[in-house]
């Protein structure tokens, strides 16, 4: 089991990005709660941002409060990751992580560049 991210590419700065996030077999994807983290080169994996399980609460980095929004889709089993206004600092592979209880599931993750 793992998750499977896509929507990634080369945006410019100032540009927006939606990444998209389902599992590879079909689990209750409602039981999980959902994240985002981001590995530039040359540094640590960081969280980007997290949804609970019912969707009702997010928690957002603070330096990316107001360009990100993290939303999910239990229905169709997907977490999305909006990016808007992006910065050259934003380069990285963003990686998708499902939790329950002590169990996590993680994906290859999406390469996102943003240059000009």
């Amino acid at each position: 089991v793992r998750t499977v991210e896509s929507g990634g590419g080369l945006a410019q700065p100032g540009g927006s990005l939606r990444l998209s996030c389902g599992m590879s077999v079909m689990v209750t994807f409602s039981r999980f709660d959902m994240s985002w983290y981001r590995q530039a080169p040359g540094k640590e994996r960081e969280l980007v941002a997290e949804i609970n399980r019912g969707g009702d609460a997010t928690n957002v980095a603070d330096s990316m409060k107001d360009r990100i929004t993290i939303s999910r889709d239990n229905d169709n089993r997907m977490v999305y990751l909006q990016m808007n206004n992006l910065k050259p600092e934003d380069t990285g592979v963003y990686y998708c992580k499902a939790k329950w209880g002590t169990v996590e599931y993680w994906g290859q993750g999406t390469q996102v560049t943003v240059s000009s």
